[in-house]
This record gives C-alpha cells, structure tokens and sequence, in this order.
C-alpha cells in the first residue's frame, strides 16, 4: 500500500518517514514533493486532530492514495497554552520562521521563574483513507523552557525545551533518542499499529 505524507516541512517529512520507516509499516512512503499542483491547506480549525485532518483529506482527494498527517506544537504554561496550534506561525514572520518563533516566545517568557516554565509538545497524526476511512492518534511530552537555545539538531522550538527526566533539550538529543519519547513518535507509533491492523484486513 502506498502513503503519501501530507508535510511540506522538509524536516517534518524526513522526521515522520524515518520514524514510520523504524516501525517497518508494510507500505511505501511518498511525499507532496511527489505530487505537483498538490494543494495547499490553511490549517483553520483549532484543535491538532482538526488541522492534521484536513490536511490529510485533501492530499487523499488529490492523490487517490492514503494520505498521514501530523499538526503538532508547544503549548507553554506561562502563556496560557499558547503557541499551541499556532506555533509554527507564531511570530507572523516569513523567513527565518523557526527563529522568529523561538525567539518571540523566548521574549514573552524572559521573565518567567524556572518553576514555572512548564511546557508541552503535543502531536495529533491522522490516516484518512481514499474510501474515507479515517485514523487518528496522539502523543504528548512533556517538559520546561531553557531561557536561552542550546543544541543543534531537531527544529522548531527544540533547542529550548527539555523533556521531563531528562537534563539535555531535544536539540542534544540523537535522532532515534528524540523518537523514543517525542509526541510525534508517540503519535504515529500509535498510528501505525492502527494502519497495519487495516492493511492486514486488506489482505
């Protein structure tokens, strides 16, 4: 069976078909790269599952073919849950977006104790099947801000957040380290027991 995954984040997309690849779903992966004149989805709703789902549906209407997707953020205590779905536009900015992000929410923290720093990454990834069948998981990490970035791997808001029990940010963490205990790997780990149930009943 073939998937296509509904990201246009280069990153996004290497971190869920490596983390699909590693729970050896029987299936192959595409991307939108894969699609030209896919098209683009403005995330609307206001809840994970709700963005993930319609960006999911409309990349399985365009390709014919099962479509996973992900919407995932940070939902910081200090601000009220906020980036939450919005937090890969928080800042509004256009270029450096990662940064910008990072930075604003740096800012709007800066005087924060570290007791109360708490935040959370949540991930909600959904299946929607061209019979519109519809699959959806999710995963959670939880963890405290950094008040300055340290580490040079993952993306995002990384290279400040430090997951419960650990001493290190995801942006120290190796690739497979971050998976063992991300919201994202969590949720599609979740996720792909489900896909294979159905694969297995297609068989």
């Amino acid at each position: 069976m073939k998937f296509v995954l509904a990201t246009r984040n280069a990153h996004k997309a290497t971190e869920l078909k490596r983390i699909l690849e590693e729970l050896d779903l029987d299936c192959e992966l595409l991307t939108v790269a894969d699609f030209p004149g896919a098209p683009e989805v403005e995330e609307t709703e206001t809840t994970f599952e709700g963005n993930a789902l319609l960006k999911a549906r409309a990349l399985a209407k365009f390709t014919g073919l099962a479509a996973i997707a992900d919407d995932s953020g940070i939902c910081v205590d200090a601000l009220d849950g906020n980036p939450g779905v919005l937090s890969a536009r928080w800042s509004g900015a256009t270029e450096n977006v990662d940064q910008a992000n990072l930075d604003l929410v740096l800012e709007q923290i800066k005087d924060v104790p570290t007791e109360s720093r708490g935040a959370k990454f949540v991930c909600a990834a959904v299946a929607v099947f061209p019979d519109g069948k519809e699959l959806v998981a999710t995963g959670e990490m939880l963890g405290s801000l950094l008040n300055a970035p340290t580490g040079e791997n993952g993306f995002g808001y990384d290279p400040i957040f430090v997951p419960t029990g650990f001493t290190k940010t995801t942006a120290q963490m190796t690739a497979s380290e971050k998976d063992a205990i991300s919201h994202r790997g969590k949720a599609l780990n979740q996720l792909a027991h489900q896909i294979s149930e159905v694969i297995s009943k297609t068989l």
